[in-house]
């Protein structure tokens, strides 16, 4: 479940609370009757893994197996004879 930030515009208070994709947004502070704004946060993203990196982007421009077998066959050559 998604975690979101809510902050009184009445007193300033801020805090977080984990809610369901489909609950409501929350209306009132819990330390006052002011109105809730909801906050926009940055997620936590983390890439863990051997993954998209370790598969493709790693290799220096050229070292794919593709270009390997252009070199081979001379099709990747641009010398006009």
């Amino acid at each position: 479940m998604p975690i979101y930030e809510y902050r009184c515009k009445a007193c300033g208070d801020t805090f977080e609370v984990i809610q369901k994709f489909g609950d409501a947004p929350l209306r009132e502070c819990r330390r006052c009757p002011g109105e809730l704004e909801k906050l926009l946060s940055r997620a936590a993203f983390v890439l863990r893994g051997g993954g998209w990196y370790s598969d493709g982007y790693s290799r220096s421009k050229g070292s794919s197996d593709g270009d390997k077998k252009d070199k081979k066959d001379g099709a990747g050559d641009a010398r006009a004879d």
